[in-house]
Order: structure tokens, then C-alpha cells, then sequence
């Protein structure tokens, strides 16, 4: 009896990742520069100021602010996510970041968003810029915020340490999760 080898599912696997990679935008193929990076998040925050009615009540609170702009995100059952953006404490870049996460389960296609993580809480921030790494439902909680009534932002969730928002082309996206998500702090 000739034993079945698992080469079939790697073929296949490997034909999967291949399409997700091609249909990621040509900007997330390569590392940014640190002046690019810093203008893609002035950019995300002019347009997150400008399509979110309360976000600026969540930006005068901040402790800090991690903006990843153009975060690319790709999938064929497979995929994943991968951008860079800056850590921002009084409206300067103190910190340059990445974002990397594998998702699993249905889904297809390529899209584009900003993500911006709001850090309410000292420690909160603090604790995120202690390590070379960070990871979203292990070494703290993110909690994101959706639209609501009206396309105004629920400010009840002030409460919590860290808040995210994803904002895309056409205003703030909902049912996002960030479970799994690592961020990384960049060698600049």
C-alpha cells in the first residue's frame, strides 16, 4: 500500500499565500521611510478628524496616539495584514511601528484602511513601549469603537486604556477585531 503524501495541501496552500501577496497594494511590499510614514499619518488623522463626528475628543484625551495608515490587508481564505505607521505623544512621532496579523476563515479580496489606536491610559502606553513587541489580547486589550447613531462615535468607551478605530475611505468601518494582532516598534 503507497502511503498519500500531504503535498497536495501545501501546493495548494502555497498557490493561496501567492495570490494574497500579489493583490497586496506595491506601497506594503517594501519598508517605508520614516518621512513617508509620518506623512500618511498626518494624512489618516486629517481624514479621521474630518469623517468622524467626537473623534477629537478622543485625540484631546490621548496619552498617546499609533497611527497605521494604509494598512494593507489580503486574503483567499488565507490572509493577512501588514502596514507601518508612528507612535505619536504630544503631536510628535516618538516611536515607528508595524502591524502584522493572519486571519484564517472566509473571506476574499484586497482592501485598504487606516488604523488608529488611541492610548487613554498612562499605563497603557507605557507598557506598550517597554517591549520590542506587542500583542493585542495577550499583553493588553484593545477595545474598538464603532459608529453610531447619527455617524457620531460612542465616547462612553473614554473609559477604557486603549481604543481603536478603523477608518476607511468612505468613514469609520465597523466589526473590527484585533485579537492576535502583533505590533512591532521599528529600527529607524
Amino acid at each position: 500500500m503507497k502511503k498519500k503524501n500531504g503535498n497536495g495541501w501545501k501546493i495548494i496552500l502555497a498557490a493561496i499565500m501567492a495570490t494574497v501577496i500579489a493583490g497586496l497594494p506595491a506601497h506594503s511590499l517594501y519598508a517605508a521611510t520614516a518621512k513617508e510614514i509620518d506623512v500618511g499619518v498626518d494624512a489618516a488623522l486629517a481624514l479621521f478628524s474630518k469623517q468622524v463626528k467626537g473623534s477629537q475628543a478622543y485625540l484631546d484625551a490621548a496619552k498617546g496616539i499609533l497611527v497605521i495608515p494604509r494598512l494593507a490587508q489580503a486574503g483567499l481564505i488565507v490572509g493577512g495584514e501588514y502596514g507601518e505607521g508612528a507612535l505619536r505623544i504630544g503631536g510628535k512621532t516618538v516611536d515607528y511601528y508595524s502591524l502584522a496579523a493572519a486571519t484564517l476563515g472566509v473571506q476574499a479580496g484586497v482592501q485598504e484602511k487606516d488604523i488608529i489606536l488611541v492610548f487613554l491610559d498612562e499605563e497603557a502606553l507605557k507598557k506598550f513601549r517597554s517591549g520590542d513587541g506587542w500583542q493585542a489580547g495577550v499583553d493588553g486589550t484593545v477595545v474598538a469603537v464603532d459608529q453610531g447613531i447619527e455617524g457620531s462615535v460612542d465616547t462612553t468607551k473614554m473609559n477604557q486604556p486603549i481604543v481603536a478605530f478603523v477608518v476607511g475611505q468612505r468613514g469609520l468601518m465597523a466589526g473590527a477585531s484585533f485579537e492576535g494582532t502583533k505590533f512591532t516598534k521599528l529600527k529607524r
